[in-house]
């Protein structure tokens, strides 16, 4: 496995603005054989560190440890003994590849909100230029989660002679109104910050980086209130009201839990609740590793994400895909539900394509797919091996394989239960 990073030169977004320099950091897992690559597209604050490292003590990009590592791996599902993995950082995050808090060589200052607006396009786009750069042609597969799965949507609209098969996982074809508004709040909390300083907030240690990257805001000067709230706004919807009924409950987080200080007066009189702790212990570890432009940034490619545009429906859009597509989803999940990926489902059946619905029963919400390897994998491990056709649990509704179809009664599996 390498870690690396690759300048792509200069590069125009789909803005139509364009930077001098894309750098671009990626790591890949396994050898190259010519017809075994599979590119992983990461979701919202993810990195390109999908696996382990144990060269590197499993720190790498600021983030504690890698992401899919109990899906990614020797032996593992999407096994690199097999396969040639790549996953690279998409532009507008923090690690590694250029964003917000990049030195833009023309100025020797971070970007801040100078840098273009980013979209889900862009990354595909810088993908596929990263591919060339390492003799990646076609793919044997794209597989992606959350925002990662519209990544890999649009691979089969922009690219669709480029892979073989898919697997978009929790994930649909745009956001709802919902969840468009909790990222309208999320990022109000930032840039109503007054630390946010109309994104330009960076101090000189910043803008030292390998590459002209930053892994987090630098502790003292940023939004760093502002994107806390953000991001606890962000658990609040990858979790399910069984999963924090589950965890927290109304539970007191105990007398030797504290807050450092309490948010108001009142609050002293008040116990301290589990789930407050631990929307407070993910916030306070999120400041330290991610920077809020960045989550501007990538929450608006990601509201911005609509897979009909530019085409008369979902259906048109991917038309020209004639490999396998396999859609996971998950019954308590209300961020990206089950019937939006039933919904996506049909379109891809009215465009003849090969796809089957894979529906997992699970408490979890949202972060199933990050949590229950032992569910997303055999799927995963099946399509990679033997498409659709060898599957071991197959679609909701019929397929357009010519291979026989069967159904199949939704995985009964959660972590909660064991």
């Amino acid at each position: 496995m390498t870690i690396d990073t690759v300048d792509l030169g200069e590069f125009t977004f789909e803005s139509g603005e364009s930077i001098p320099e894309l750098e671009v950091a990626y790591e890949t897992y396994g050898e190259f054989t010519g017809d075994n690559a599979v590119l992983i597209c990461h979701a919202l604050t993810g990195s390109a560190h999908v696996a382990r490292r144990p060269d590197a003590g499993d720190e790498t990009a600021g983030q504690a440890r890698a992401w899919w590592g109990d899906v990614v791996g020797p032996g593992k599902a999407i096994d690199t003994t097999e396969y040639y993995v790549v996953c690279a950082n998409v532009p507008g995050s923090c690690y590694g590849t250029t964003g917000p808090a990049s030195t833009n060589p023309e100025t020797g200052e971070p970007y801040g909100t100078d840098f273009p607006p980013v979209t889900v396009g862009d990354w595909t786009r810088a993908q596929r230029r990263l591919l060339d750069e390492l003799g990646v042609g076609r793919l044997h597969a794209v597989i992606g989660g959350s925002v990662g799965g519209m990544n890999v949507l649009d691979w089969l609209r922009r690219y669709p002679d480029d892979v073989t098969r898919a697997a978009a996982v929790a994930t649909a074809g745009r956001l709802d109104a919902q969840c468009l508004a909790i990222d309208t709040v999320a990022r109000r909390a930032i840039t109503s910050d007054p630390d946010w300083n109309g994104g330009h907030y960076y101090g000189a240690s910043e803008s030292e980086t390998n590459g002209g990257s930053s892994d987090s805001s630098d502790g003292d000067t940023g939004p760093e209130d502002g994107l806390a709230r953000a991001r606890q706004l962000g658990h609040i919807m990858y979790l399910s009201k069984a999963s924090m009924a589950q965890k927290f409950g109304r539970r007191s987080a105990g007398r030797e839990t504290v807050r450092e200080e309490p948010p108001d007066p009142a609050a002293a009189f008040f116990p301290y609740r589990e789930v407050e702790s631990y929307l407070d212990y993910q916030a306070e570890k999120f400041v330290d590793r991610f920077d809020a432009n960045s989550y501007l940034y990538l929450t608006r490619a990601m509201d911005d994400f609509d897979l009909s545009t530019g085409y008369e429906s979902d259906t048109a859009a991917l038309a020209a895909f004639e490999g396998e597509l396999l859609l996971l989803s998950f019954t308590a999940d209300w961020h990206f539900t089950v019937d939006q990926a039933e919904a996506l489902a049909e379109s891809a059946r009215d465009a003849a394509l090969d796809v089957a619905h894979h529906v997992i029963e699970s408490d979890h919400g949202h972060d199933a797919f990050l949590v229950e390897p032992e569910t997303v994998g055999p799927p995963l491990s099946a399509l990679l091996a033997d498409g659709l056709s060898g599957r071991p649990i197959t679609d909701t509704a019929e397929s357009n394989s010519s291979a026989p179809s069967e159904t199949f009664a939704p995985v009964h599996t959660s972590l909660f239960s064991q």
